[in-house]
């Protein structure tokens, strides 16, 4: 009697197990498509899918493909895709069939309709920015939020791959009317690859973190060869200067993150941005049944400085595109890019980076809550890595040494960030604040938490990107062995 009631029970308790498990397992829907224009067939790159109402959402890759996964208290909701200029698609996520492709038609509005409109609106490219920055403390957030993010860093020379890192973020912001230096906070929770091969090819940053780091130092002294420096002195030289080039603290805290700091002192987008920027409309277009402004963003009369610590980043020209709801006056989405334009930065851009565009900047936002909320960074500068072998024998080399010497100079790095869950509760914020040992370090290896991504949205790679991170991870396995 007692056998049987043993093996009843445990049979019970197997049985309540798997439906656990199966829970567990499905309890997130994912869905995989890809978005494309409707007369050219050409792939959407950057086009919003999410659940309307939520925060769970992503955006395609430049194949135009994307993967979201879906808890499934949201099936039942509507999956929503949207592209500036195009009209958007729907459909509940239950119905959303991933063997059909998604195709967007072009949407537009009529520019003259819209400046005809009898009301004290304005009416120029310089009016309407203007008029967005004095709006943004009431469309962006004014009470203390937490976000998750997605983080992908990747280096790379004009030929492949240097290094790879993949990061779940946390995100603390006080609000929009605090300074960032002492009221937003960054924490690398979790690391999802790691590939690293910056440390056995060249130099990098070495003659610079020399020079910053001892007094007097004088880079042409001698010629200093990679086998006479130690591995652990290498490693402190590149993680300085990725602080000091690339880090979170200067994407999020710097000037560069335009809209979020623009009432700092100084900000690119603050009251005296017109002395630097001149805005032009271009055109009205659609996004969501909602009307948008596209204005051309071009030089003005001074140039632009990022006043960056040890790093000279003056004497810049700006060029891109800034999108404004026409109903709201919130900005939406940002592309910017600042080119070498002064004699000295621009002597300084050509002989050590061998290019004039030194920052491109894209930051999208997403709208929760009648507030608008960080969605999407992307941000790409050529990191000085060599400043070469000035030695008094360099002339000996041939032109494949010093091709070689000249590929590995510089990296492009670029830094993605994808945010998803928003939240607002206090008791949730404090907890986070109040537990959490916060570091923005991305550079730490971290132990791999295989459970903690299975239901995590990331960015899809396209399949350029794909093929060169395999490229990267069997590099490194060839390195270890």
């Amino acid at each position: 009697m007692m056998k049987d009631l043993i093996i009843k029970n445990t049979k019970l308790l197997i049985g309540a197990l798997f439906i656990l498990c199966s829970f567990s397992a499905f309890s997130q829907e994912e869905l995989k498509g890809k978005v494309s224009d409707f007369l050219t067939f050409m792939p959407i790159e950057s086009a919003s899918v999410y659940v309307d109402g939520s925060t769970t959402g992503t955006i395609t890759n430049a194949d135009g493909k994307f993967s979201l996964r879906v808890p499934k208290e949201l099936v039942n909701d509507t999956l929503v895709v949207s592209s500036i200029g195009y009209k958007s698609y729907k459909v509940v996520v239950s119905e959303f069939d991933p063997s059909m492709d998604i195709s967007l038609e072009e949407d537009t509005a009529s520019l003259d309709e819209i400046l005809i409109v009898v009301e004290t609106r304005p009416k120029t490219g310089n009016d309407i920015v203007m008029r967005a920055i004095e709006k943004l403390e009431d469309n962006l957030p004014e009470q203390p939020y937490l976000q998750k993010g997605f983080l992908r860093h990747k280096e790379r020379n004009t030929k492949e791959y240097k290094w790879l890192i993949e990061s779940a973020i946390t995100l603390y912001d006080s609000s929009y009317a605090s300074g960032a230096k002492k009221n937003l906070k960054i924490n690398v929770d979790e690391t999802r690859k790691s590939y690293d091969l910056r440390d056995v090819d060249s130099l990098f940053a070495y003659y610079s973190y020399l020079k910053n780091t001892i007094p007097r130092f004088n880079t042409k002294s001698k010629a200093l060869l990679r086998d006479t420096i130690s591995t652990a002195t290498l490693v402190d030289a590149i993680r300085w200067n990725d602080t000091r080039t690339n880090g979170l603290d200067l994407l999020f805290r710097g000037r560069l993150n335009l809209i979020r700091n623009a009432v700092d002192k100084g900000a690119l987008f603050g009251k005296d941005v017109l002395s630097t920027h001149q805005f032009k409309l271009d055109t009205v277009q659609v996004i969501n049944d909602r009307k948008i402004y596209k204005i051309a963003i071009s030089k003005g009369p001074e140039f632009v400085g990022l006043n960056t610590d040890r790093v000279y980043n003056e004497g810049f020209e700006p060029n891109g595109w800034i999108y404004v709801y026409w109903d709201t006056f919130a900005i939406k989405k940002i592309e910017y890019n600042l080119v070498a334009a002064s004699d000295k930065q621009r002597a300084r851009s050509k002989s050590l980076l061998g290019t004039y565009d030194n920052h491109k900047l894209v930051i999208t936002y997403m709208e929760y809550q009648e507030k608008m909320y960080p969605n999407y960074m992307y941000y790409e500068s050529p990191k000085l890595l060599n400043l070469g072998d000035r030695s008094s024998d360099s002339w000996q080399k041939t032109k494949e040494q010093l091709a070689k010497e000249k590929e590995e100079q510089f990296y492009y790095a670029v830094q993605e960030i994808l945010f998803t869950d928003i939240i607002l509760d206090p008791e949730q914020i404090a907890d986070a604040l109040a537990t959490k040992e916060w570091s923005e370090d991305i550079f730490s290896p971290r132990t791999y938490n295989e459970d903690f991504w299975d239901d995590y949205n990331v960015l899809l790679e396209s399949e350029e990107e794909d093929q060169l991170i395999r490229d990267l991870s069997n590099r490194v396995s060839l390195f270890k062995e």
